[in-house]
């Protein structure tokens, strides 16, 4: 199975949210979720391709187009990694798609149920924000491959924070299983 990875937003150019209290960016936590991610499913025997870049689908060049390498590449699936935020009473997990009665949505529904099952595990108090239905997005709409965008946690809540800094590695590997879970299920 050929995986593309792509870590949200971008170092030095978008930051995506922030905790402002512990001076952690989304796009920080995302890159180091994608980095132990890759890692995980190559050691599944997964080809894996990681790209971070702000040009989600050609309006940011000279970056690399994330939409288009993922495409071009052939990629089996699209996995964006992201941190949600809102008003920093807001917690929990949520998985992204383009519609829900599909591959893609299969696919989130497997992530999104390890994730939640792993860290309810750790927190009992984290909430399942369920599968969301997201057309608009580029990195859902642009993508030829079942594609889905993680929201791990909000990263703007005290709680959720600390599971994105103290539980990278569980996170990852929650994600990873439900990578390959929904690859089983085609097989």
């Amino acid at each position: 199975m050929k995986v593309f990875i792509n870590p949200g937003h971008m170092p030095g150019i978008d930051s995506g949210a922030v905790n402002r209290v512990l001076h952690l960016q989304e796009c920080d936590i995302a890159l180091s979720l994608g980095n132990l991610l890759e890692g995980k499913l190559k050691n599944a025997g997964c080809i894996v391709r990681l790209l971070q870049s702000d040009n989600l689908c050609g309006e940011a060049p000279p970056a690399p187009n994330i939409c288009s390498a993922a495409n071009s590449w052939a990629a089996d699936v699209f996995v964006s990694l992201h941190c949600n935020s809102y008003n920093t009473v807001a917690r929990g997990i949520e998985t992204l798609c383009y519609v829900r009665d599909s591959h893609a949505g299969i696919l989130a529904q497997a992530i999104q149920k390890q994730l939640v099952d792993t860290l309810q595990k750790l927190d009992q108090t984290i909430p399942d924000r369920g599968i969301k239905i997201r057309p608009d997005l580029a990195v859902l709409r642009c993508t030829a491959m079942p594609a889905v965008l993680v929201e791990t946690a909000f990263i703007d809540n005290a709680d959720d924070a600390l599971l994105l800094v103290s539980q990278q590695e569980t996170i990852a590997a929650a994600i990873a299983r439900g990578i390959t879970d929904y690859w089983c299920q085609l097989c």
